[in-house]
């Protein structure tokens, strides 16, 4: 297993151990107009973890994990990625990123996908072609290497969009909305390979709106219009359940957004130096 890496020394990224934070967020804001996309939000994401992101659409879940890749810079705050402050050079080799939206290219083939992304993050030779050849297993799509993925369904175009955010082996997988549009049992298999994906120890960064998929993450930052709703006493699944009283995710949703809206603000875990 590739160790975990944690800021730099002389330029080059040194170890990590899993106890350290892989993402630290800090008074993050993000301002479109006069729409606060993300506020003021402070967050941990520890190595080794699923850390879900749960709320509706339009909640800003989708805005943050676009500035932790560091494809929208904040408005203001900071985002540490293992030590170093995004956008980092250093770091992105380090990153995959699953997007909501298909970005394959639908004229090849999965095997020229994974081909042209792995070529994207400096794979060549006999190391790119293993790592192919394990993603195409590790997805089921080795029988339809070379077919034009055009012709593919929509779960398997799911599938192979997270074999190209995994091509490269990276340390932190961020996956917005990947079991959109897929069928119950492939959401299932995702999220056995996710919990499989920690035991390596990739951290992984998931936003859903199926908060049924809640009790499969590690941890949850519970968003509602760009901000954390308020919890004490833990942010594990069985803890949320515990304080709102309630026997699933979607009532105790419903319990902390009311509750925030009725104490007119939300309390933000504090974030340690």
């Amino acid at each position: 297993m590739t160790e975990a890496i944690s800021g730099t020394r002389d330029g080059q990224l040194i170890p990590q151990g899993k106890s350290s934070p892989m993402v630290v967020i800090e008074r993050l804001t993000r301002q479109f107009g006069k729409v606060r996309a993300v506020d003021n939000l402070d967050m941990i994401i520890r190595t080794g973890e699923t850390y879900g992101l749960i709320g509706p659409n339009g909640s800003g879940k989708t805005t943050l994990i676009r500035m932790v890749v560091g494809l929208v810079r904040p408005t203001s705050g900071s985002i540490r990625i293992l030590g170093n402050t995004m956008p980092s050079a250093k770091v992105l080799p380090n990153i995959g990123y699953m997007t909501q939206l298909s970005a394959l290219y639908l004229d090849l083939t999965a095997r020229e996908n994974l081909q042209f992304f792995s070529n994207i993050y400096g794979l060549r030779g006999k190391e790119q072609q293993r790592r192919i050849r394990e993603m195409l297993e590790r997805v089921d799509l080795v029988e339809r290497a070379n077919d034009i993925v055009g012709n593919f369904s929509g779960g398997m175009k799911q599938r192979l969009s997270l074999a190209c955010a995994l091509v490269h082996n990276p340390r932190l997988l961020l996956l917005d909305e990947p079991t959109v549009g897929v069928d119950p049992e492939l959401r299932r298999s995702f999220w056995d390979y996710f919990a499989q994906l920690n035991k390596e120890g990739v951290t992984i960064i998931v936003s859903t709106h199926h908060l049924d998929e809640a009790s499969r993450c590690t941890r949850l930052g519970l968003m509602r219009s760009g901000k954390l709703l308020a919890h004490e006493g833990g942010d594990t699944p069985q803890e949320l359940l515990q304080q709102a009283g309630k026997d699933n995710m979607e009532d105790a949703f419903l319990h902390f957004a009311s509750r925030t809206e009725s104490m007119g603000s939300t309390k933000i875990p504090e974030v340690p130096q």
